[in-house]
């Protein structure tokens, strides 16, 4: 037996800095076979994203992608105008052209050391439900954070249309998934690829806390303990890091922004290894 091919994982490449572009310009597998999972946040224009889902679909094995608020996102200066979820669709069919596994695909199997894995890619928003302190109602954490100047750009550019808010997208996408996962096969354990947390705990380290009303939301908060779960790979904070939730990790797989991973000194770690197969 030898060490097969990895189950690697990113998020937030941010493609749109020249920085960044340059790095993912130059990522590699480090096994042929290696595969790709990609948690979001590849890049605001339609072009950037499928710049950097092509080039990566080209070297790995297979990438699997889920979408990050910024893909969902509709800049004036871009010139694909699609939004919302007809955004999303316009996403997925470009994915599937380029062999890129979305959450509206079957799952797939992959075969760890330990025995066959499902791997989950997720789109799950958020419903205003991880409210600051004291603040009782959506209103209240909104009106909280325009007061401290710490507002998403989500309220600006991502289009719920045709759904009434981002709260009930999310709400629908937590109906559709909890129905595909409630279906896998429960001797083959999930990865959950999702671009936010699934749990609000990693939220606890934000600079800003007011900012985790739009990270996540309460309903997914026990699905890595009610579905059978290998793994939660996540991205969305931009602080990469390894944690234990009820017994399973959480891979916090970003790059984030030029100005954050610089500080760190050093050359980021883009991939993550998440798992490692065996072959015979």
């Amino acid at each position: 037996m030898r060490d097969g091919p990895l189950l690697l994982a990113a998020s937030d490449l941010h493609v749109g800095h020249e920085k960044n572009r340059r790095l993912v310009a130059e990522l590699r597998p480090r096994t042929p076979g290696d595969w790709l999972l990609v948690a979001g946040d590849v890049g605001e224009f339609f072009a950037d994203i499928e710049w950097a889902l092509r080039l990566l679909s080209e070297r790995f094995e297979q990438v699997i992608w889920a979408p990050g608020n910024h893909e969902l996102w509709t800049p004036k200066q871009d010139p694909v105008q699609a939004r919302g979820q007809r955004r999303y669709d316009y996403l997925v069919e470009m994915c599937r052209g380029l062999g890129v596994a979305t959450p509206e695909d079957p799952y797939l199997r992959w075969e760890g050391e330990n025995g066959p894995l499902t791997i989950a890619p997720l789109f799950v928003l958020y419903d205003y439900s991880w409210r600051p302190p004291g603040a009782a109602t959506r209103e209240d954490a909104l009106k909280e954070a325009y007061e401290t100047g710490v507002v998403c750009t989500d309220e600006f550019l991502l289009d719920p249309h045709p759904h009434t808010d981002r709260a009930a997208w999310c709400r629908e996408r937590v109906t559709l998934t909890e129905k595909r996962l409630a279906e896998c096969d429960p001797d083959a354990p999930l990865v959950l690829v999702n671009h936010f947390p699934l749990v609000r705990t990693p939220t606890d380290v934000l600079r800003y806390p007011v900012f985790a009303q739009w990270c996540g939301t309460d309903l997914t908060a026990d699905w890595h303990i009610r579905f059978p779960t290998a793994a939660v790979v996540y991205g969305h904070l931009h602080i990469p890091r390894e944690t234990v939730y009820d017994g399973v990790p959480f891979l916090e797989a970003s790059l984030g922004y030029p100005r954050e991973w610089g500080k760190r000194g050093g050359d980021p770690v883009i991939l993550k290894e998440v798992f490692r197969s065996v072959a015979k």
